[in-house]
């Protein structure tokens, strides 16, 4: 038979895991807020479990207790506070957490996230229609309050959670805004923003285990792996935004004319730099899977360009001249 502790373990994790799934749904409106709730339940979850073990399993130090009001009478031993229902109130993860606090036990870091997880959760009612602004800090606050979690866990539990999916998704579906973009917030995104900024230590150790908020950062690179998640350029306006530095372009687009032409000659027999390649070539230059011209001068139409070209152009010249063997 599982002890209270480890029942209640068992239901942290549990409440994390929907918090994610609901976090991770594509079109879904309510989903930060959904998130949020869930997850300060299954973080008071996870902190009755660890105070619980530091009370030898007895569930009576759970219990808010209060003093009788009559002040007609002696001082008698506080009682137990009930709820409406009459059973026994119980504290809640900001009180848990800051007795966990004092004794050392929680993290710091770990402690500032989930104040201002606990601090959204009972503020969602007075955020609408949030800005890409503040959906991108939702999700650094939400994934490093389940990095957290995962680190607590295997800390005062010795429990491994490599077998769960408890990630959030890179993308998140948020839309980011361009750099030119003005971001409006109201006064309670604001204020919250704020908040949360006041939480964050001005220096931090990037290999630390806990952290108060964690950068999302997106990368292309090559994979064989089965599982390995399919990217691809597209027009399409309702596709969710992906920012790309010029790190990463480069990457994406490794030749240039010279490279291109020298790639060609070892691949295709008879190669010849004619009138028929240079069509071919100016063809896809507005193909974003192909090409990528830099501007020296971005948004100018005088301004010089130079081209840079992606493997995957071979697969159209593939078409057209014949690979050697």
């Amino acid at each position: 038979m599982k002890s209270r502790s480890q029942e209640l373990l068992d239901r942290a994790v549990a409440a994390m895991l929907a918090a994610i799934e609901v976090y991770n749904k594509p079109n879904f409106p309510y989903r930060a807020e959904s998130f949020a709730a869930l997850a300060v339940n299954a973080w008071e979850l996870l902190l009755k479990a660890k105070w619980l073990v530091e009370h030898q399993n007895d569930v009576s130090c759970l219990y808010v207790r209060q003093q009788p009001r009559r002040a007609d009478k002696p001082l008698r031993k506080p009682r137990v506070k009930k709820s409406r229902s009459g059973n026994p109130m119980t504290h809640g993860a900001d009180y848990l957490a800051k007795k966990l606090l004092e004794r050392g036990i929680l993290d710091q870091a770990a402690g500032k996230n989930l104040e201002a997880l606990i601090e959204l959760r009972d503020s969602v009612v007075h955020f609408y229609n949030p800005s890409p602004l503040f959906a991108q800090r939702l999700q650094e606050l939400g994934a490093a309050s389940v990095k957290n979690f995962t680190s607590a866990i295997a800390d005062w539990f010795r429990r491994d959670l490599g077998g769960f999916k408890f990630f959030l998704m890179p993308l998140s579906f948020v839309e980011l805004p361009d750099t030119t973009e003005v971001v409006v917030l109201n006064p309670h995104e604001k204020r919250f923003l704020a908040f949360l900024n006041s939480l964050e230590p001005k220096t931090s150790d990037p290999a630390s285990r806990y952290a108060v908020t964690v950068n999302i950062e997106l990368r292309f690179t090559k994979s064989k792996a089965k599982d390995a998640l399919p990217v691809q350029v597209t027009d399409d306006p309702n596709a969710p935004a992906v920012q790309l530095t010029e790190e990463d372009t480069r990457k994406r687009y490794p030749w240039n004319y010279e490279k291109l032409n020298e790639e060609c000659k070892k691949r295709y027999e008879g190669f010849k730099i004619n009138a028929e390649y240079h069509a071919l070539r100016r063809a896809l230059l507005k193909d974003k899977r192909y090409c990528y011209v830099r501007e020296l001068d971005p948004g100018n139409p005088k301004s010089a360009k130079k081209p840079f070209f992606s493997p995957n152009i071979l697969r159209e010249f593939d078409k057209h001249f014949t690979r050697k063997t």
